[in-house]
């Protein structure tokens, strides 16, 4: 006998705005629970002390999280200048204190410089691996092991606010997937000679996801009691905030096909239509999206990744 998947099939994505103190995996099983959903994944985690945008992909759209995870992002970070610790953020310990001898002229110079590709190497305290462990593991243990630098690229960077008192710095940062903002903060604390650590950090957007579209897990049970209140299902309130799953993938070229060749795509078969692009393509079928395809040696379009829901 089949195994039943416990929850229900539903399809989307939903911008959830993570809050500080929790893990993105905890804040996926929130959402996910929410939902009742059979499948859920998030695109690229947020640190515990990180807050912002984690959109969660359930069902089907789960199949093109890649897409999220691979985009630029933009987050707004506050630092703490003059002290150095051992995550570069405040959960870590204070390691190191040094006097703050700058001026205004000088931080906005060396937050200028960090614009453009670079090399940077993750911080120890990633949850990226080494031997199938991840790095912070032997962080938490004093071990060091060898990082492989990976090329970022920093699209934008402003000095918000420079608070003399407080020695604290407030920037808007827009970077290619895969950069640590903590580890942009500690290198920028190195060049002024002071030391810095993240104290705040927001992620405000994922690729062309605006912020207002954000929803705190608190706004999405008082749209379950809401529904509870008016005696409708559940999903009448919550499923209106679902995002569909193609908004993932608008930087995509796109092929439209006729409802019967969408149904050929659907179960796999390669479909011959006029010229078809290098890399991935967004497939629909008339008005609806079936899924993802690519050219094959021939020419034609063959499946990447279809919707079942379309077969």
């Amino acid at each position: 006998m089949a195994r039943r998947s416990k929850g229900r099939p539903v399809d989307g994505i939903v911008l959830l705005h993570k809050p500080q103190g929790i893990s993105s995996n905890k804040a996926l099983q929130q959402a996910k629970g929410i939902y009742f959903a059979q499948k859920a994944g998030h695109t690229g985690a947020l640190d515990p002390l990180a807050t912002g945008m984690l959109p969660i992909c359930f069902g089907e759209a789960t199949k093109f999280t890649q897409f999220l995870l691979d985009t630029d992002k933009t987050y707004v970070v506050r630092a703490q200048l003059g002290e150095r610790t051992t995550t570069s953020d405040s959960d870590g310990e204070i390691v190191e204190t040094r006097l703050v001898d700058i001026t205004q002229q000088q931080l906005e110079q060396e937050v200028a410089s960090f614009l453009g590709e670079s090399d940077q190497y993750p911080s120890m305290y990633s949850a990226l691996k080494y031997q199938g462990q991840p790095l912070y593991k032997y962080a938490r243990e004093g071990i060091e092991v060898p990082r492989k630098c990976r090329k970022i690229n920093v699209y934008s960077i402003t000095l918000d606010e420079y608070d003399v008192e407080s020695q604290q710095i407030q920037m808007t940062v827009h970077v290619s997937k895969g950069t640590y903002i903590r580890t942009i903060v500690d290198d920028l604390g190195e060049k002024l000679g002071c030391g810095a650590h993240v104290i705040m950090l927001h992620r405000s957007g994922v690729g062309h996801y605006p912020a207002e579209k954000m929803i705190t897990i608190e706004a999405l049970e008082e749209k379950l009691q809401q529904a509870k209140d008016d005696e409708v299902e559940p999903s009448t309130y919550i499923d209106e905030l679902l995002l569909p799953m193609d908004t993932a993938l608008v930087d995509l070229p796109t092929i439209t096909l006729t409802k019967e060749q969408g149904v050929a795509f659907s179960h796999g078969q390669t479909v011959v239509v006029g010229e078809v692009p290098e890399g991935v393509i967004k497939v629909m079928a008339e008005d609806t999206f079936i899924g993802i395809g690519e050219r094959n040696k021939h020419g034609h379009l063959k499946a990447k990744r279809a919707l079942s829901s379309a077969q």
